[in-house]
């Protein structure tokens, strides 16, 4: 199919409401020509905003005017919902979000409260001015009420230290990570020279923080799978952790143990001598068949004795994730692994709707997910059958290429919420990252400055001098920052 971009440069908020109803559709982007075949055509011009939309051998156009001196805000706005009505009306898909395509939807709606404006409106702003339905509000505002806790024990200074381990035991076929397979030898002979950069770089990152002042309200270690390295490689990271940082200090650490094949009592045993109060054990679903699929190389039996190993030695946060929309699964066996992970009972469950990335095997190879309309049974199931179990919504977020445009939602139990998970997801502090393809993102008066490390392992040791020189651009944002605290 082709998009015609007419009289405006709009295309990146045009190709994602394209998306929304195409999400795994090939398209080419013209500025000029003759439109022929399936297409859709936008165009701002002579006062108003027009899309045409051409597909299996229907056609429909609508136009809306602008206002005489319209900004180039109104513009986009305008052409955006015009193209989603008519695709709405083309397709008989109903996407629940709207136009709304970014990340962090609860923030949207958190600036608009922390603006002045009341529930009743900002409720009517996303379902009239963006588009979304009732049930998507809904969420929003109860997750950004489940927030509030976690909002008010923000420190001015505070910050929340993320390290990243890349490795797992098999890659994913849904993975667009850097994570890299140990169970190819070359990777595993990496992971000891990994270890050792990986620790300069902390004990450089907190005498940075030190320095500046910052105080310490969160630790999360993932990747990848923390537990894919050996115990003796775990807890030369985590020793150095406890060592570097004021770890007495933190709300919550948090260190994934994600893959069920990689728990074993010797590594919780590291866990538990690191500080960690907090766990992740990761089934994405409870069926054998769709674990082999996707590339897992462990049972659903193996998860549950992985989570009840981790409650015997004491562990009393565990998180589990599950996947909406896995190939191979339905909507029945979904809920069938939701109600297995729910009689586990775990503090925390975070739902995923499946994105395709084009870096995941399944986007290479073609294996594209089930119609969206199970995937909104499916993240609609969750929603009410964890309600019913006691958990609630406390974070939220959205990714590109997920069918029924989508979210991603953490549930938790009352009092259980994960500190890292919110400040993280809405930039509400500053995170250090430390590790390959860690994002340090600084949060102040100044706005938001992000400093990303190298990808890959290899790229990490062989430039690890130019990830330290970055981390000084730290200093530069805290110098500022003194400045508007009046320090």
């Amino acid at each position: 199919m082709t998009v015609f971009l007419l009289g405006h440069s709009f295309r990146y908020e045009i190709e994602n409401i394209v998306r929304l109803f195409f999400p795994f559709s090939h398209f080419s982007y013209l500025t000029e020509g003759s439109p022929e075949g399936d297409y859709i055509l936008t165009e701002i011009g002579e006062g108003k905003a027009r899309v045409t939309v051409s597909f299996q051998g229907k056609e429909e156009t609508g136009n809306r005017p602008l206002s005489l001196s319209p900004g180039k805000g109104e513009q986009e706005m305008t052409l955006c919902r015009l193209l989603f009505s008519l695709l709405e009306d083309m397709t008989g898909i109903h996407p629940a979000w709207g136009v709304i395509t970014g990340v962090r939807p609860v923030k949207l709606l958190t600036s608009r409260i922390q603006q002045g404006q009341s529930r009743e409106e900002v409720g009517k702003e996303f379902s009239k001015e963006w588009m979304a339905n009732q049930e998507k509000i809904d969420l929003c505002l109860e997750t950004m009420d489940a927030q509030q806790p976690v909002i008010q024990s923000v420190k001015p200074l505070g910050y929340s230290l993320y390290i990243s381990i890349p490795y797992c035991p098999t890659r994913c076929s849904y993975c667009s990570f850097v994570s890299q397979a140990t169970a190819l030898k070359k990777n595993r002979d990496g992971i000891p020279a990994y270890a050792e950069h990986l620790v300069k770089e902390i004990y450089f990152t907190a005498e940075i923080a030190r320095k500046n002042g910052l105080s310490l309200q969160s630790v999360y270690m993932g990747g990848g799978t923390p537990t894919a390295v050996s115990p003796d490689i775990l807890r030369s990271i985590t020793d150095a952790i406890k060592e570097a940082f004021p770890l007495s200090d933190a709300i919550e650490y948090t260190i994934e143990a994600g893959r069920a094949d990689t728990v074993t009592k010797e590594m919780l045993s590291v866990i538990r001598q690191s500080g960690a109060t907090r766990i992740s054990i990761n089934p994405q679903t409870f069926r054998d068949d769709v674990l082999k699929r996707i590339g897992r190389q462990h049972t659903a039996a193996q998860v549950e004795e992985a989570f009840f190993l981790a409650r015997e030695m004491g562990f009393s946060s565990i998180n589990m994730d599950l996947i909406a929309g896995l190939p191979g699964d339905d909507f029945d066996g979904f809920c069938q692994s939701l109600e297995r992970a729910i009689r586990l009972d775990p503090e925390n469950i975070t739902v995923h709707a499946l994105t395709v990335k084009r870096g995941a095997d399944l986007y290479t190879n073609g294996e594209y997910p089930m119609d969206p309309t199970v995937f909104q049974r499916m993240v609609q199931q969750a929603y009410l059958r964890l309600r019913q179990a006691g958990y609630f919504p406390y974070y939220l977020y959205r990714q590109k290429n997920t069918p029924g445009n989508l979210e991603n939602v953490g549930y938790a139990k009352p009092g259980q919420i994960n500190y890292y998970n919110i400040v993280m997801m809405e930039e509400l502090q500053t995170v250090l990252g430390v590790g390959a393809n860690a994002v340090t993102k600084l949060v102040g008066k100044n706005g938001i400055h992000r400093i990303y490390n190298f990808k890959y392992p290899d790229e990490y040791f062989s430039r690890f001098s130019d990830i330290l020189a970055k981390k000084k651009e730290i200093d530069n944002f805290y110098g500022e920052e003194a400045k508007k605290y009046g320090k």
